[in-house]
């Protein structure tokens, strides 16, 4: 009861952000990559050319993400949302008419920037910045635009193909945006919201040893360089499993329609997870959750590894959706509790940079391996070891003296 009174008081602004983060679904992987076959085919790039082209936008889009993201800091959430919904309709009407590889990489370039890079950022920002007692909960509920996404997407467009070309596909979200996502979104958040009562002024919530970090200062920081390689586990990993989905149906006897049905699963845990999270760590502070949030992935990992019957794709996309819907809620949390709200979207950008580089790198290294005969099953177990290892890294550095969370 409590928390639907939470929702209902708090609709416009929750409901913005699951905004931002369904419209970035157009520029995340598991969209993308729902007809990389068809571009491969019509400008005759090998599954090494594309990955590579894929990689190489994603980690430019990271390198512009850390300059841009501050920008959060300096312009509203409603005025900038629209703005970079609006950008990303243009780079899906750009992608609708790409005829060269060049292009392509453009393409690329535009939608991992603007959707899983800006408009993910912003609404985690703005959310983190809005909230203060009930900020884990809030991020879970914001972030339930990236399951739904991941959820109605792929099914939606595999059913457009049957009836239009690729090149239609992308131009229908480029006015799916423009013509709805956009209009509702500015009705939405018609206006921002001023924290009251249990809230704090979001201005004045300060980071460890009470002070507000600057970027310079986080960079300077050992505790955010020991979380970076935490905080990329899942991206890389997941990504790659997304990326690769059509490599794993085949090794493993599956048709792509038993591993994309996995997909139910992802959705369903994914918000459940986040509201799960979202309570523990409005209760126990994000930093404390945190170990916690790989756990799942990596139990689906080991699975992926050692057993090869199509229930394994429920599990796999199952546990990867309970580690994301855990990071919806705990990640953008901790940033605010360990440094502060003041420049948390320069702080931020960094982080999102960290994870968006991440998601390019991983379908890269394990293509590569692959190609040099290491079974993409088995770099899974290996995966999932490296995701349970990060468990008690997290415990160490929120144990240390420094990051301000000293437990008895």
């Amino acid at each position: 009861m409590t928390s639907l009174r939470f929702l209902h008081a708090n609709l416009s602004w929750l409901g913005a952000g699951l905004l931002l983060t369904l419209a970035s679904s157009f520029g995340q992987t598991f969209f993308i990559a729902l007809m990389g076959g068809h571009y491969r085919e019509e400008l005759g790039l090998s599954h090494g050319e594309f990955g590579g082209l894929y990689m190489a936008g994603t980690l430019l889009s990271a390198i512009t993400l850390i300059y841009a993201g501050g920008i959060a800091d300096t312009i509203s959430a409603r005025k900038l949302g629209a703005l970079v919904m609006v950008g990303l309709a243009g780079a899906c009407l750009f992608m609708s008419q790409v005829s060269s590889a060049a292009m392509l990489f453009v393409a690329i370039y535009l939608l991992r920037f603007l959707g899983q890079g800006m408009l993910s950022h912003l609404e985690v920002t703005a959310i983190a910045r809005w909230y203060s007692a009930t900020r884990g909960k809030a991020l879970a509920i914001a972030s339930w635009g990236h399951p739904l996404g991941e959820g109605i997407l792929p099914a939606t467009v595999a059913l457009m193909l049957t009836v239009m070309q690729w090149r239609s596909v992308w131009m229908t979200m480029a006015v799916f945006l423009v013509v709805v996502l956009v209009p509702v979104y500015l009705f939405t958040l018609r206006e921002e919201r001023q924290p009251q009562g249990a809230e704090t002024a979001p201005n004045l919530l300060t980071g460890l040893h009470g002070k507000h970090w600057t970027r310079a200062e986080v960079l300077r920081h050992p505790l955010f360089w020991w979380l970076v390689p935490v905080l990329m586990g899942s991206p890389l990993i997941g990504t790659s499993v997304l990326f690769h989905q059509a490599h794993i149906a085949e090794i493993k006897g599956w048709t792509l329609a038993e591993f994309t049905a996995g997909f139910a699963a992802y959705a369903i845990l994914s918000i459940g997870n986040s509201l799960v999270f979202g309570v523990l760590v409005d209760r126990f502070t994000a930093c404390r959750v945190l170990p916690l949030y790989l756990v799942p992935m990596a139990f689906g990992l080991i699975v992926l590894g050692l057993y090869d019957g199509p229930w394994v794709a429920f599990v796999i996309l199952g546990s990867i959706g309970m580690t994301a819907g855990a990071g919806m809620a705990t990640v953008g949390a901790m940033w605010a509790e360990l440094y502060g709200t003041k420049h948390l979207g320069s702080i931020r950008a960094l982080s999102v940079a960290a994870m968006v580089f991440s998601s390019a790198l991983g379908p890269g290294l394990t293509g590569i391996l692959i190609d040099f005969g290491y079974p993409f099953d088995v770099q899974c177990i290996w995966m999932g070891f490296y995701c349970l290892a990060m468990s008690p890294v997290i415990v160490w550095l929120m144990r240390r003296e420094d990051a301000g969370f000293v437990s008895a």
